[in-house]
């Protein structure tokens, strides 16, 4: 389930791409198919492991494109302080993860440095309408350790974004159809993975993933802007990088 546009984000032989929070390397794996380097980045080490062993495979299978070889790399660490160079990164994509961080714009900050001048980053992060319901919904939904910290507007994470240094392009809002089934879950109960209505959604929701039928594609496409689950926001770092807004 990919959340960026990489008709907004390009990435391609030659980039070097940072996935920041790479969780499952849902994007890791799409930028290794579009033949760049790339770097899954996360805290989990079971996450790394099992994207690392993913991203072999998909070598083996050859699965970048003909004449290409992207280098690979999965590294645990810290996002509020990033074991790379500054400037080192031509992309940089940070899906779902400054929700998470108590000092989130610390984390913009290291997100900033890795970049190059002229550099395209992408971030994502809950819609604020679909995260205050399930807030409302469930005390545990956003409780737990590792959860949820804040909501955010657009306008809020746009602000600091600019704040740190970078210009703000683009946005949309992805996965309206995924919305529903986080309510049901706040509802029900967010670990019980077992009630019949969960399940019942959970088992449409990988069939649409599966099968991308016209009908359920443009419902999602229509219902975005409203209700989508995430908000993509697309920067970019200033060529005078030291010029700061």
């Amino acid at each position: 389930m990919i959340t960026v546009d990489f008709a907004l984000l390009p990435v391609g032989p030659g980039n070097r791409v940072l996935d920041l929070g790479c969780g499952n390397g849902r994007h890791a794996f799409e930028v290794y198919r579009r033949g760049a380097d790339v770097v899954a980045f996360d805290q989990n080490e079971n996450d790394l492991a099992a994207v690392e062993t993913m991203l072999d495979a998909m070598r083996a299978e050859g699965e970048a494109p003909p004449e290409t070889t992207p280098d690979t790399e999965a590294v645990k660490g810290d996002a509020l302080e990033m074991p790379f160079d500054d400037a080192s990164f031509d992309r940089v994509i940070a899906s779902e993860i400054f929700e998470h961080l108590p000092h989130d714009t610390a984390g913009m900050s290291e997100m900033y440095r890795v970049l190059r001048p002229g550099g395209i980053a992408a971030v994502t992060v809950p819609s604020w309408l679909p995260e205050r319901l399930c807030w409302a919904l469930s005390e545990d939904y956003h409780t737990t350790e590792g959860g949820h910290v804040r909501i955010y507007t657009r306008a809020e994470l746009e602000a600091k974004l600019k704040a740190t240094g970078f210009e703000i392009g683009p946005h949309h809002h992805a996965h309206a159809l995924h919305s529903p089934y986080w309510w049901i879950k706040c509802a029900v109960g967010p670990d019980n993975d077992d009630h019949p209505l969960s399940r019942a959604y959970h088992r449409m929701l990988v069939w649409d993933i599966l099968n991308a039928p016209l009908p359920t594609r443009l419902a999602e496409r229509a219902l975005n802007p409203l209700i989508g689950k995430s908000v993509v926001v697309y920067v970019r770092k200033p060529l005078h990088s030291g010029d700061r807004a």
